[in-house]
């Protein structure tokens, strides 16, 4: 396997140094990168037929790429909030989450799908939390156990309790609402496990929407968009608006649709990496964008946003975006956009505006 291990991640390379646990015929993996692990797997185990499931497009886009047009394809994919299939699965895989909510809502999401005699295996970074796997699923898994530790990751395997699997799986129990105020503007925020800000309005996004032009009419692209906070606050207070909201993760999509309902507001949600399904042009650019992916501080696809956005931005209009005061924006900006301005600073926060 060694022609596989320079292209995988540490969690993968775990996965492949304890083959005798990875058996299975229908296994399930949970957010597992494409990294060279799906081909790895399909050697050891030429006979299975692989379910892939991801809740972040990027990954989601990459398996799709690789193994759809195979012609003889033993790799199904899926992006979505929610696991959706009528298979049984006899293995699952899960890419330890960074939110540790997000574990419990992926447990109880499978738990149709799985059998007490289905071996769920754990793997992820140590520095992610996964040494506290053992603790976090006492709810769920029986005869948990560590299996390996290397390469700053570790490696889990159990099974799941009876019990567990009779709890039906309903998805608007896991949604935290909360209610939100600003300017007399009363919101209900939705918000799934894992997405960002799922507890209350945070710092940055609170300045960005104190500073937004003062008058908004037409369409309206919010970047990175998490629950939808921020479109739902513009189109109750700009009714000219039509909204259109942007995310990487179908959890906050998924989120983002429920906060919009709620509020009696519609809107175009849809999962882009980047802009690479962006097609309209837009009088209003607004975005709290995000720069951790992972564990890993990432800044490529904002920066990308930044350097590509002109192109979809109508005449006249403006983008205005919140970022962490040492995030080096507005020099992409200036180059790429436009003329940019300082609108405020606040809390290790800064309002950066181009209009054009």
């Amino acid at each position: 396997m060694a022609n596989f291990s320079a292209s995988m991640s540490n969690a993968s390379q775990v996965l492949m140094r304890n083959t005798q646990w990875l058996a299975g015929q229908k296994p399930l993996f949970v957010n597992m990168p494409e990294d060279g692990f799906i081909d790895a797997y399909l050697q050891l185990n030429p006979q299975s037929h692989i379910s892939c499931f991801n809740s972040n497009f990027i990954d989601y886009q990459a398996i799709q790429h690789k193994h759809q047009s195979k012609p003889q394809n033993k790799v199904s994919s899926q992006f979505s909030a929610v696991y959706q299939s009528d298979i049984t699965h006899d293995l699952v895989i899960i890419a330890f989450p960074k939110s540790k909510a997000e574990l419990a809502f992926t447990l109880a999401m499978i738990a149709p799908h799985i059998t007490e005699q289905t071996r769920i295996l754990f793997v992820g970074e140590k520095k992610g939390g996964i040494q506290s796997t053992l603790k976090l699923t006492q709810h769920f898994i029986t005869n948990g156990q560590k299996i390996d530790a290397a390469r700053h990751c570790m490696l889990f395997a159990g099974f799941a309790q009876a019990e567990a699997l009779e709890k039906p799986f309903n998805l608007d129990d896991w949604f935290k609402k909360y209610p939100l105020e600003i300017d007399d503007i009363k919101l209900t925020i939705a918000s799934l496990p894992g997405v960002f800000s799922q507890q209350k309005l945070d710092v940055g996004t609170q300045l960005l929407l104190n500073n937004l032009p003062e008058d908004m009419c037409g369409k309206v692209l919010d970047f990175g968009c998490g629950a939808g906070v921020i479109s739902c606050f513009i189109g109750k207070k700009f009714t000219d608006t039509k909204l259109s909201l942007l995310d990487v993760s179908a959890l906050a999509l998924t989120s983002a649709e429920k906060t919009l309902q709620l509020n009696d507001l519609t809107g175009n949600v849809f999962a882009s990496n980047s802009l690479s399904n962006v097609t309209e042009k837009y009088q209003h650019i607004v975005s709290n964008p995000p720069f951790h992916q992972g564990l890993k501080t990432h800044y490529q696809a904002t920066e990308q946003f930044l350097a590509g956005i002109k192109n979809y931005m109508a005449k006249p209009s403006d983008i205005t975006i919140v970022a962490n005061s040492f995030l080096q924006y507005p020099p992409i900006m200036e180059q790429h956009i436009g003329k940019t301005s300082t609108q405020a600073k606040a809390n290790g926060f800064s309002i950066y505006q181009v209009k054009c």
